[in-house]
């Protein structure tokens, strides 16, 4: 499954969205749609897409959802949106993590 950062090749790592890993690797083998998913999970139709669109996030609400229905668990897709979620803000504020100095015990 798609659940690891992809290295540009540059040093850069693109953080994959919890969205493409739900349509690569559960929609597309299954040959479902957004409306599929949407109606046997309970999920709105509009959420999919944002889901799928990356520009919205799984909730633990979603996990659970999409756990029940592909067999999975809740832990992988939250995992998948925390790795995601870690990733972008690490490249954000890299800069200001560089300026901690570390604790060092006395």
């Amino acid at each position: 499954m798609s659940n690891s950062p992809m290295n540009t090749g540059d040093g850069v790592t693109t953080p994959i969205h919890p969205g493409e890993v739900l349509e690569k690797d559960f929609l597309r083998p299954f040959h479902l749609t957004s409306a599929d998913l949407a109606s046997a999970t309970g999920v709105s139709l509009e959420k999919v897409e944002a889901l799928l669109n990356g520009t919205v996030g799984i909730t633990a609400d979603t996990a659970l959802r999409f756990a029940r229905y592909f067999g999975t668990t809740a832990e992988f897709w939250m995992s998948l949106q925390f790795r995601f979620d870690l990733i972008r803000e690490q490249q954000m504020i890299d800069s200001d993590l560089q300026s901690i100095t570390p604790l060092r015990p006395a």
